[in-house]
């Protein structure tokens, strides 16, 4: 079978509601045939709070959030509150019909799961893919944190998570992103969410240590960003079996970005709707 060639886009740091309608942009590109299919590969400037699609907007303490300079905005694809920085966040967007997502959500989850795992490995770290880890029946489901508790299919390093994914799915395309923490203090997310008391706060980050990970932790080193992106970028191109072509944005979702910014991701109406 002849390789595909798919999109490559390193985007530069960039405020949270850009790099949301970004990837809502080109979803709405690839769909309609616009564009190849797509990997993006991104970061936060500054550190953002993302919401998941049903996630309710009073899990932010927004005093808080406003004292550290750092960003709120929503997501399209479910879960949990993630504070992006530190990181490296990827996307694949795809067409309804690649064969390479083929099947409903938890199959071609698997899939990237594997890809994920596969570009881990060439930094040097062997992770695992449960399908039902034991800390997802820990933790209450209405717990407001994204890494304190793993998913099924998701990537586990130790039987700490180290990456954290969602999917959105519509008619005529597919949305996967996640974040790939590279260093510093994950509990740094716990200062912006609300809880009924300082205790209940100091146990969240409790658990949020003995649940989730980061690159360095795992290797006992620092990764760049580039060199993260770089290596996942191999390990899609030879996993999926695809030729990853180094691209930009089209002038058409450039313009499509700036209106979704505007009208949806700094809209009080999208970012509170629950």
């Amino acid at each position: 079978m002849q390789r595909p060639n798919w999109r490559l886009l390193k985007t530069a740091p960039a405020h949270g509601s850009w790099n949301m309608a970004v990837d809502e942009a080109i979803l709405e590109a690839v769909g309609n045939g616009d564009v190849s299919p797509t990997l993006r590969f991104y970061a936060w400037e500054p550190p953002c709070l993302t919401l998941g699609y049903a996630q309710p907007i009073s899990d932010v303490d927004h005093s808080k959030l406003e004292n550290n300079g750092w960003e709120v905005v929503r997501r399209i694809t479910g879960g949990r509150a993630i504070l992006h920085t530190d990181e490296l966040t990827y996307a694949v967007i795809v067409p309804a019909n690649e064969p390479r997502l083929a099947g409903d959500i938890i199959t071609s989850y698997k899939r990237l799961s594997q890809t994920l795992l596969a570009g881990l490995a060439q930094l040097g770290i062997f992770a695992q893919v449960e399908p039902n880890p034991k800390s997802a029946q820990k933790t209450s489901p209405n717990g407001p944190i994204c890494f304190e508790t793993p998913s099924n299919y998701e990537i586990l390093y130790a039987g700490k998570k180290l990456i954290g994914s969602a999917q959105a799915r519509r008619q005529s395309g597919i949305l996967q992103h996640g974040s790939l923490p590279l260093f510093g203090n994950l509990k740094r997310v716990t200062d912006v969410l609300t809880f009924d008391n300082n205790a209940e706060r100091h146990l969240a980050a409790q658990r949020l240590s003995a649940r989730a990970t980061t690159v360095e932790i795992a290797l006992g080193k620092q990764v760049t960003w580039e060199e993260a992106a770089s290596t996942f970028a191999d390990a899609f191109s030879q996993n999926l079996e695809i030729n990853l072509v180094p691209g930009d944005l089209s002038r058409d979702e450039l313009t499509r970005t700036e209106q979704l910014i505007k009208d949806k991701y700094i809209n009080a109406a999208w970012i509170e709707r629950i």
